[in-house]
C-alpha cells in the first residue's frame, strides 16, 4: 500500500500537501489559525495558466478544509477526492520546520481494496 498523501513545509512558511497526484496549500496565516485557535481553514489550489506563464494570472481555488478533530490530538484534511488525517504532533513538526515531511493517512480505509 502506498502513502496516499504527504505534508511537507514550503517558502513562506506555506503548509504543502500532495494528495494522490494532487497539490493542496495551507497558507502561513491559516496554519497559525488552526493550530493556535483550533478554526477550520481553507485547502487552495493553484490552478496554472497554461496560456502564459506571468504567475499573476494563475486562479487560487478554496478544494477543501483542515479542521482539528473533536479531541484536538489530530488534523484532519478533507478533499473532494477524500478525508485525511495527520496526529497534531505531526502536524506541528513539519509546520515549525523540525521534520522534512510527514505521511498523510486516509481517515476511512478503502473497502475496495479488501482491506478494513
Amino acid at each position: 500500500m502506498t502513502e496516499p498523501g504527504t505534508l511537507v513545509l514550503g517558502e513562506n512558511d506555506v503548509i504543502c500537501l500532495a494528495i494522490d497526484g494532487e497539490h493542496y496549500q495551507i497558507n502561513a496565516r491559516d496554519v497559525r489559525q488552526l493550530l493556535f485557535f483550533g478554526r477550520e481553514v481553507p485547502l487552495n489550489r493553484t490552478v496554472r495558466n497554461k496560456d502564459n506563464a506571468d504567475e499573476a494570472d494563475d486562479m487560487i481555488s478554496i478544494e477543501g478544509h483542515a479542521a482539528l478533530n473533536r479531541s484536538g490530538k489530530a488534523v484532519i484534511v478533507y478533499t473532494r477526492e477524500g478525508h485525511y488525517i495527520i496526529p497534531l504532533v505531526s502536524f506541528q513538526r513539519v509546520a515549525r520546520g523540525e521534520a522534512v515531511s510527514a505521511p498523510l493517512l486516509p481517515l476511512m480505509p478503502d473497502h475496495q481494496e479488501g482491506t478494513i
